[in-house]
């Protein structure tokens, strides 16, 4: 069962696409938008990351910060970063912890489900069910973007 609207959004430090230290709680007082996806790419997974690439300039200056999670390592995700110019850092969780955490385990791969976590560190909205080539227009049209 995915993590609610209103839960506290369980901490996590990993390393980025550049093998940069990411600790949710650097985050506090800005909006995270969470978005895990099961494998590099992948049809539906490049979708979705480039969905994120075309409308990140949209992200931008909004105090939104956008992360791509899956259970790749550094090296896959600088490939996949290169390979469809993506804008934003994908985080390796390659242990599965945060993929854990966040309730996602799809056994050995990440479910695809984004959470927007608010400046307090809190749920805001829950996505189950994306559409890969449109969820980042979604997520921007639901927080009023």
């Amino acid at each position: 069962m995915a993590l609610s609207v209103g839960d506290k959004a369980p901490a996590f430090t990993t390393k980025d696409t550049n093998g940069n230290t990411v600790s949710l709680s650097t985050y506090t007082g800005k909006i995270v938008v969470l978005y895990f996806y099961p494998k590099d790419d992948t049809p539906g997974c490049t979708k979705e990351a480039c969905s994120f690439r075309d409308s990140y300039a949209e992200y931008q200056g909004k105090d939104i910060t956008v992360f791509g999670v899956s259970m790749d390592d550094e090296a896959s995700h600088q490939q996949f970063t290169t390979k469809f110019s993506l804008p934003f850092p994908l985080l390796a969780d390659v242990g599965g912890s945060i993929t854990k955490a966040y309730d996602v385990d799809g056994g050995g791969y990440a479910k695809r489900v984004t959470y927007v976590i608010d400046a307090e560190g809190k749920i805001s909205h829950v996505y189950t069910s994306v559409k890969t080539d449109t969820h980042a227009k979604d997520i921007l049209e639901a927080l009023g973007i």
